[in-house]
């Protein structure tokens, strides 16, 4: 069992910041090194966080023999690569969510993982935060008897500025892989399964990627899932899950602090469980007792699920018509 694990973090952008953030929570985290394809920049992110290393490309951070886990926070047409560069230098790998572009990419890097023999999970940072561990327990406990109709939406109303990350096809912008995959993995953790009937529609902006996509899902015993995400309009941003005895709300399913539990002929119970830290230690405190448990896989975030889900994204973006070159 390893005390203390040392981060390194290839990327310096927005998640990179949060994450370094969330690892200061954790007492057996300390960030060790940082890179990215400009030095300058690195430096700059070492220093606003005291990190002793900075690197001015991922393959130097690579080599670096001190490191025991990496984070990935480079953008999505990355993050097949990066990761793959980590795992053949020894190095365990959690990446930023999407784990890849499609189902081909993600096959490439799980059979790299599995043939390195190195840990490797998906930051799907909401699985960890408390609020969903307790609606997991909710759920196998059957306390709203039987799922039948799950909804959820993640929509935010960004700038546009079509050589941004969201917005440049390029780059593997569009909603349905930055914040609609939250929605997609969330009726996958639900059902434990994935849809057997898939039908969406989108609205394909003027730089060629998805501003705001509506997903129905219709499963093969007879449950249906209706998603939404956006990157130009504001939406709720909630979840519920409809049962046979009642239903669960989650405001801020994505983010989750509360679940609202309201049983037929019953007054309604809020559940309060408030992120700790930023919630990104979450995910990070998961991925090192996995690594600590001498297991190469967590099983609330397997590989296998990934590549289902990552299937599923194929699906609805041949639904829709929306390519990644």
């Amino acid at each position: 069992m390893k005390n203390k694990f040392k981060w390194g973090i290839a990327g310096t952008g927005v998640i990179a910041h949060k994450f370094a953030k969330g690892l200061d929570y954790l007492e057996n985290a300390e960030i060790s090194a940082v890179c990215s394809r400009n030095l300058n920049t690195a430096e700059a992110f070492s220093k606003e966080f005291n990190i002793p290393k900075a690197y001015g490309s991922y393959e130097d951070m690579a080599k670096d023999k001190e490191l025991d886990l990496i984070y990935i926070a480079t953008p999505h047409i990355r993050h097949k690569e990066d990761s793959k560069l980590f795992l053949k230098n020894g190095k365990g790998v959690l990446c930023e969510k999407p784990f890849s572009m499609n189902t081909e990419e993600l096959k490439e890097l799980v059979e790299c993982a599995r043939l390195y023999k190195q840990p490797v999970m998906e930051g799907m940072w909401t699985r960890f935060m408390p609020a969903i561990v307790r609606l997991r327990e909710l759920l196998k406990d059957k306390v709203i008897g039987d799922v039948q109709i799950i909804t959820a939406d993640f929509g935010f109303k960004a700038d546009h500025n079509p050589k941004g990350r969201l917005f440049n096809k390029k780059l593997g912008g569009g909603a349905l892989l930055d914040v609609g995959i939250y929605t997609v993995a969330f009726a996958s953790m639900v059902m434990g399964k994935q849809p057997e009937l898939i039908k969406a529609i989108t609205d394909i902006g003027t730089t060629g990627v998805d501003e705001k996509t509506s997903i129905q899902f219709g499963y093969d015993t007879g449950e249906i899932a209706s998603l939404l995400c956006s990157i130009s309009t504001e939406t709720p941003q909630q979840a519920v899950i409809m049962g046979t005895k009642g239903m669960i709300t989650i405001p801020a399913f994505w983010k989750a602090e509360e679940l609202i539990l309201s049983l037929a002929g019953e007054k309604e119970i809020k559940i309060n469980l408030p992120i700790e830290g930023n919630g990104y230690n979450y995910e990070a405190a998961a991925f090192m007792d996995t690594v600590n448990r001498g297991e190469t896989e967590n099983p609330i975030n397997s590989l296998d699920e990934s590549l289902e889900i990552m299937k599923t994204m194929d699906k609805i973006r041949e639904n829709i018509g929306l390519f990644y070159s």
